[in-house]
């Protein structure tokens, strides 16, 4: 049976129809058109969070602050979106890696990524065990083109800030390559396009036997692990073979590339900052409510936003665009705020098609969450 698609934007917000609207529908269609609609009001939406998520601004990356922050934080949020949706849950590991990185410079980006997913998949679990839901972490493994260009120029940060000094020692005594970061130096590493997720038909069947009490599946952790198919050119080596890669993807490209093969609603990119804004940190700022693809590509996305909000608005639009669904919807907001975003209350909403292009938050809205002070993202 198709989709309904009179119900406009309160569907594709994930908004509940009232009892009249299910009993309109079940009047023509049928006697059990009205458990079908039900069903269909539980969209499948696949939640990024950052590896910030986990850690306030302020405080040591210690496992205690991290597991706080996931207990006070993000546990109550998805669990609160589990009770209404479908959820598979991705993050980031930007500082996690990071820090490993350091404890084991001997180690390649490959196996610290890994070690990343079973630590952060770790905390969550804990975490949600605490309210009640139970989880599947999977250290899930992303097949990458080994001639990507990306692997020529590293651009991705990861680590900490060096002095030119520090960074030079490093370069010298492991092979790191150090870019300049503000008036810093970090360092990079390549970020290769993801192609495929090895582990997307067991993402398919915990999510097809999740209730509001779970699992939770917990997949595509820090991009996933890159690894590249291994040909019959490899003496006595299956051409299925896979072998790990010296690269970090990123994560919400990932996410959006996993949202696309679970055929998601929605895809929510969750920040510490907020949704998109013009004019950020200016005293004329103002945050898109909704916007178009085609207003998101017209101001070139990836140049015209600060910090890495650019990343996240190319993968927002990579989804939409890419997404079957032509109700499918990307949103992109403070964590805080994930269940408002539903209601079309925080947030940006993108679609492939929004009246007039853009929408803007109007700050004399009431029960909004405009009224925040926008933060670098």
């Amino acid at each position: 049976m198709a989709r309904f698609g009179f119900l406009g934007l309160r569907r594709a917000l994930g908004v509940r129809s009232c009892a009249s609207e299910a009993r309109i529908i079940a009047e023509q269609v049928g006697p059990s058109s009205e458990t079908y609609f039900a069903e269909k009001q539980r969209l499948k939406v696949v939640v990024a969070v950052g590896g910030n998520a986990l850690i306030r601004r302020g405080e040591r990356l210690t496992i205690e602050n991290q597991l706080k922050a996931a207990r006070n934080d993000a546990a109550p949020m998805l669990k609160k979106l589990m009770a209404d949706h479908s959820v598979v849950l991705t993050h980031g590991n930007g500082p996690q890696v990071g820090e490993l990185a350091l404890e084991r410079s001997a180690a390649t980006f490959d196996v610290l990524g890994a070690e990343s997913q079973g630590q952060i998949g770790y905390i969550f679990s804990q975490a949600m065990a605490g309210v009640g839901v139970s989880t599947a972490c999977l250290v899930t493994q992303v097949v990458v083109d080994p001639t990507d260009a990306a692997f020529q120029n590293p651009t991705k940060f990861v680590g900490p800030v060096y002095g030119a000094k520090e960074a030079d020692a490093l370069h010298q005594s492991l092979g790191w390559t150090m870019k300049p970061d503000g008036e810093y130096f970090r360092r990079v590493v390549s970020s290769p396009k993801p192609l495929e997720i090895m582990q997307i038909e067991s993402i398919k069947l915990l999510l097809a036997a999740q209730t509001p009490q779970g699992p939770l599946p917990i997949a595509c952790g820090g991009g996933g692990v890159p690894v590249v198919r291994m040909g019959t050119a490899y003496a006595n080596i299956p051409s299925h073979a896979l072998e790990g890669m010296e690269a970090v993807i990123d994560k919400d490209r990932c996410g959006a590339l996993l949202a696309q093969q679970l055929d998601a609603d929605a895809f929510l990119i969750l920040t510490d900052g907020g949704g998109i804004w013009r004019n950020f940190g200016k005293p004329d700022a103002k945050e898109m409510k909704e916007a178009s693809i085609a207003y998101l590509e017209g101001t070139k996305a990836g140049s015209k936003f600060p910090g890495s909000m650019g990343p996240k608005v190319a993968a927002a639009i990579e989804f939409v665009k890419n997404s079957p669904n032509p109700d499918a919807f990307a949103a992109i907001g403070d964590l805080n705020d994930a269940h408002a975003i539903f209601d079309n209350q925080a947030g940006t909403i993108i679609k492939k098609n929004v009246p007039g292009d853009v929408v803007w938050y109007d700050r004399s809205e009431k029960g909004t969450k405009v009224d925040r002070v926008p933060r670098n993202p």
